[in-house]
């Protein structure tokens, strides 16, 4: 992992959401020195924000599922007018999209907004620009310029894109796309920079995970602003994760990106505990409950490891808040050497699960009744914890492997006892 890259640092929020910083590591305006803050989890809405009730549910589910902002698309003028509402039934920052009409901006920073995006593919004009830019300012909003691959080339006048076209398009397709889209962000800057405006967040999305790598890449060289990494229009949850995490995993591991948004084609909860995941995995932000490792099964399974992964998952996501790693193992062959290191662990053989809290075996129990004990014990590790009788990974981990026949059906005692042939002729079956 590389050190973050150094940025200004934007705020957004309020007294009663909170302040929530994006970037840092580059002194503020008064030259005091700022410190990165953790990367942020954005995600948006997907229904219409002038359903007041949806949307403040919908909202709401976001933020407890932990997202740190949230997006409301204002497309129409009764979107801006019911932000007011939404915004004081909410406790999360919420971003205002803007794409084709510069009021929007201005009706949603009157409403109370906390943050305005704008695309310079969609509103170029430079008077209704400042008006978006002076309005922010006076109200100390900072607003994100996002340039996606679908809208900055001009579609409107086919003249005109024709000449972008013939312009950066000939040759090398990706190159020349780079080029526009780094020329739109220096001609949009250009008018920030003339009102003396830096709250800014910068995107800069592609369908194309290895084209979003590169243009990000190219960005981070040669602009100081926070920012905002995502995959545009990746797809369904089932593609649009690989999709994301190459691109958006890439970026973080070089250091590269403040805040995120992976994007999906389905319920945005799935954007926002996807998002997490990312960043737990590379370290970027302090787990929050467990962390679940699994063995991806084989033909040495004697439980239902699927089912009871799942089963797992769901029933200690209500009940442990701390990041206590959990490993379910289904078998005696790697269970015990790949659940080391675990703070609960169990794995199974013979329709049967021996579970380990901190390396000490505590339960020797039939397959149904893996699930509840596993709970009760992560729960009262949990209760150890809190009280400071114990702590998360304090110890090294090990796991001596049952007898295969013993406990769990296998044939350490029948090697003891000399009855080699008999055991090999067990394996051979498979059994």
């Amino acid at each position: 992992m590389n050190p973050r890259r150094p940025t200004r640092q934007v705020a957004i929020g309020d007294d009663r959401t909170g302040i929530i910083r994006i970037g840092g590591g580059l002194p503020d305006a008064s030259g005091a020195p700022t410190e990165p803050a953790p990367v942020v989890v954005q995600t948006m809405t997907a229904g219409y924000t002038h359903d007041v009730d949806r949307c403040v549910a919908e909202i709401n589910k976001l933020a407890a599922a932990g997202a740190d902002v949230v997006r409301v698309a204002v497309p129409e003028k009764k979107d801006t007018e019911s932000l007011p509402e939404i915004i004081n039934q909410t406790t999360v920052p919420i971003v205002a999209d803007v794409h084709f009409h510069f009021k929007r901006a201005l009706e949603a920073v009157e409403a109370g907004v906390h943050k305005i995006r704008l695309n310079p593919g969609n509103i170029s004009d430079r008077d209704q620009v400042n008006a978006v830019i002076d309005a922010c300012k006076e109200r100390k909003l900072p607003i994100r310029i996002g340039v996606n691959e679908g809208s900055i080339i001009e579609r409107k006048d086919k003249q005109r894109r024709k000449e972008e076209l013939g312009k950066y398009f000939a040759g090398h397709k990706q190159g020349h796309l780079m080029a526009l889209m780094i020329a739109k962000l220096e001609e949009y800057l250009d008018i920030f920079h003339e009102r003396d405006f830096h709250d800014i967040v910068i995107s800069a999305k592609s369908m194309d995970a290895a084209f979003t790598i590169d243009v990000y890449t190219e960005i981070a060289e040669r602009f100081d602003y926070p920012l905002h990494l995502g995959v545009t229009h990746a797809g369904t949850k089932e593609t649009g994760c690989i999709r994301s995490v190459v691109a958006l995993g890439s970026l973080l591991s070089r250091g590269v990106g403040d805040t995120i948004r992976i994007s999906y084609a389905s319920d945005p909860v799935y954007e926002v505990e996807d998002g997490l995941e990312l960043l737990w995995s590379l370290g970027l932000r302090e787990r929050k409950g467990i962390d679940l490792i699994a063995c991806p099964t084989c033909g040495r399974i004697q439980v239902d490891l699927f089912t009871l992964v799942q089963d797992v998952r769901k029933k200690l996501a209500t009940d442990i808040h701390l990041p206590m790693k959990v490993a379910v193992m289904g078998c005696v062959v790697n269970g015990p050497g790949e659940a080391e290191g675990a703070d609960v662990a169990v794995f199974a053989g013979d329709r049967r699960g021996i579970i380990y809290v901190q390396g000490e075996k505590v339960a020797n129990i039939p397959e149904a009744e893996i699930l509840e004990r596993l709970h009760a014990e992560c729960v009262e590790f949990q209760n150890r914890v809190l009280r400071g009788e114990a702590k998360l990974g304090e110890k090294k981990v090990e796991i001596v492997p049952p007898d295969p026949i013993g406990e769990l059906g296998s044939g350490f005692e029948k090697i003891a006892a000399g009855n080699v042939e008999k055991v090999a002729e067990l394996t051979v079956r498979g059994r």
